[in-house]
């Protein structure tokens, strides 16, 4: 009964905010962005994708900001924790008076629920990964335990999390998306949470009230926000999947924020008709690269590799695919992710000395190689025609291969795919999300690329566990330094700028950090 009357109270709140709603969309203080396409779901443990909407429709413990130009963890419904000497134990205090959007309070049962939820197999969770290192996670989600041990609620306002071993990327973990914290009595149990607004409900400053499925979704201001009520009054996010239609929105006023991740194609069109002084951009904390497999002859030679890494002109291919926006890079770690190295040697473009090491590593007449492309990325068949031309002026016959997306996945986790260029995001603010994902020993044969460096993967492992921060930065800078240019496994290309042309009445507009087109939209005012 109890369940029920909840529910039926959550959903009358909730329609009774779809009338003032339609009201405010009208209103001259309406934040009109576009997405290009329908969010997944609403259910951020449900998707690896579509994060606007839990950014600014939920909160997590800890949040990643940009503070004096770096980002940086900050509190979020937590406003203080500690950490155990030992790496092990993270207790954290929650905010007193935080609210759901359904009026619920906030409290550490709340976030007990939340990892629960992510970890129970029924829920068919995306980023358990998350809270993987905590203690009984992984039983509650192999079905060997019907809750996650680990995570506790010592009072109403105090959550203490227990790891299995030391990580000391976890903090940031909790600040992704994934880490959004739900609220037990509205979700529990509810079979459509991530497809109905009426039962979506988390604590952030904006609510989704609407969701018009290949129109728009539209997100309320959030009045009792913790933090403060927004400066907006919402939120109308377009579907408009034509970037010819969302340049025109634009032009016509009908969008006040063009987000050139979702039409690059147009952002020359923007600098030609004087809107150059609109454009505003930041570091995408990503790098594009490209993908050695050194169980393949001849690129198990390591001065191969080297060689047809000096071979690329990496600036010439920034300045054709994205009109030089972003900067090339010598490290596999971007800028503005943790123990990034200004410092790293430069990978020289010099064809000549290319093709001094290829003969030298008997290969004057050059050699055949594969580049795997993906048949439905366009750019990355683009950006590999562009490096073949590269490799074939220094006497390298590169193929391009074009599989299926199924196909290429499958090949590429049994380290069976030759090379490849792609690119890797930051999710969260440390270096083990570049690379651990790559290079360690659990996942460099799932790469396909078959690293065999035993003192540089046991350093991965290691860098892990260390609590000395100083000392987990310096060894991966080592690390960097041995995967791009010691052992020269990849090659890093470039990192691109988050670009985007605002309406001039968009102040505040903060540029993201990281390594999405997601954000927070809580900082904006529009002027009159």
């Amino acid at each position: 009964m109890k369940r029920l009357l909840s529910l039926a109270v959550a959903l009358l709140l909730a329609l009774a905010m779809l009338v003032p709603a339609a009201v405010a969309e009208s209103s001259d203080n309406w934040l009109r962005i576009f997405f290009t396409d329908n969010p997944e779901t609403l259910d951020v443990q449900k998707t690896t994708d579509c994060y606007t909407i839990p950014l600014n429709c939920f909160d997590r413990l800890v949040e990643t900001d940009t503070v004096d130009g770096e980002a940086q963890i900050v509190p979020g419904l937590a406003d203080s924790w500690e950490i155990s000497e030992d790496g092990l134990s993270y207790t954290f205090h929650l905010h007193e008076g935080v609210t759901f959007q359904n009026g619920d309070p906030l409290t550490a049962d709340d976030v007990v629920y939340t990892v629960n939820r992510m970890m129970d197999p029924a829920t068919g969770a995306k980023n358990t990964d998350i809270f993987d290192v905590v203690v009984g996670a992984t039983a509650m989600y192999n079905g060997e335990a019907e809750s996650v041990e680990g995570v506790v609620a010592l009072d109403d306002n105090t959550v203490q999390f227990n790891l299995e071993s030391a990580y000391a990327p976890f903090l940031s973990c909790l600040a992704t998306p994934g880490g959004s914290i739900y609220n037990r009595e509205s979700t529990e149990g509810v079979d459509d949470f991530g497809e109905n607004p009426a039962v979506c409900f988390g604590t952030g400053p904006f609510q989704v009230t609407e969701w018009e499925l290949g129109s728009k979704v539209t997100l309320v201001a959030n009045p009792n926000y913790f933090k403060g009520a927004p400066q907006i009054d919402g939120i109308t996010a377009f579907i408009v999947p034509d970037a010819d239609t969302q340049r025109m929105m634009f032009e016509q006023g009908e969008v006040d924020v063009f987000n050139f991740d979702y039409a690059e194609s147009q952002l020359q069109w923007f600098l030609d008709n004087g809107y150059a002084d609109q454009i505003v951009s930041g570091s995408r904390a990503g790098t594009y690269y490209f993908m050695f497999n050194t169980a393949i002859e001849p690129l198990n030679d390591v001065n191969v590799r080297k060689a047809l890494q000096m071979a690329i002109n990496r600036q010439e291919i920034l300045d054709a695919i994205y009109s030089g926006e972003g900067k090339v890079l010598s490290s596999f770690i971007p800028e503005g992710v943790l123990s990034h190295n200004p410092d790293a040697p430069e990978i020289p473009y010099d064809p000549d000395q290319a093709r001094t090491m290829l003969a030298e590593a008997g290969y004057e007449d050059g050699f055949d190689m594969e580049i795997a492309v993906m048949a439905d990325s366009t750019t990355s068949l683009t950006v590999s025609t562009i490096l073949k031309s590269y490799w074939q002026a220094i006497g390298v016959r590169a193929e391009i291969k074009q599989y299926d997306e199924s196909s290429y996945y499958a090949i590429r986790k049994d380290g069976e795919l030759p090379s490849y260029y792609n690119s890797w995001s930051a999710d969260f603010n440390d270096p083990d999300n570049f690379l651990y994902t790559f290079f360690s020993k659990k996942n460099t044969v799932g790469r396909s690329i078959n690293y065999d460096n035993v003192e540089i993967m046991d350093l991965l492992d290691e860098a892990r566990v260390m609590v000395d921060f100083d000392e987990r930065m310096a060894a991966y800078q080592k690390i960097d330094n041995a995967v791009v240019h010691e052992d020269a496994i990849t090659l890093p290309l470039y990192q691109r700028n988050h670009l985007f042309c605002l309406n001039p009445r968009v102040q505040g507009f903060k540029v993201a950090w990281n390594g999405w087109s997601d954000m927070s939209f809580y900082s904006i005012s529009l002027a009159d």
